[in-house]
């Protein structure tokens, strides 16, 4: 027979190691938006080397009315002209085996401008920050069926 009696210990003990020892990731989302849908979804496995950037609104808009587009890295609302220089810093942050894994996550409204993300990319290159991934949603809304009037044109 084998003594299982110190069996619960031993589990708590490693349990409560690894409690201790992972480093839990959090961040609160300070601008709005709403994920495009997407059919090729995958995910990015070591978060620790992912550099999330959200592009999304507040509900405020400019002179003319048009809605501001704000852009977060991690937990800070940068500038689009700060952005270069902030991904250099948090890839300096970086060990060299996250460096090597390195992934720049955009997270961007469904609505946001192509001029924004063609911009972030031109800053994430000027930073040397080459793999980019896109966050999309599962959920595929059902299309609206054509009328049979919109059918026979």
């Amino acid at each position: 027979m084998l003594n299982t009696a110190s069996l619960p210990d031993l589990i708590f003990t490693v349990l409560f190691f690894f409690m201790i020892v992972t480093h839990m990731r959090n961040e609160s989302v300070k601008v709005e938006y709403e994920k495009p849908q997407g059919t090729e979804l995958t995910r990015l496995a070591n978060k620790s080397s992912i550099t999330n950037i959200h592009i999304g609104t507040k509900g405020e808009t400019d002179e003319e009315g048009r809605t501001k587009y704000f852009i977060q890295v991690n937990d800070k609302i940068v500038n689009l002209n700060e952005l270069s220089q902030y991904i250099k810093e948090e890839r300096a942050r970086m060990s060299p085996e996250d460096l090597e894994q390195a992934t720049v996550s955009i997270k961007a409204d469904k609505h946001t401008p192509m001029q924004i993300i063609t911009e972030v990319k031109r800053a994430l290159r000027n930073a040397k920050a080459y793999r980019i991934s896109y966050s999309g949603s599962r959920e595929m809304k059902a299309s609206p069926q054509p009328s049979p009037k919109e059918r026979e044109i």
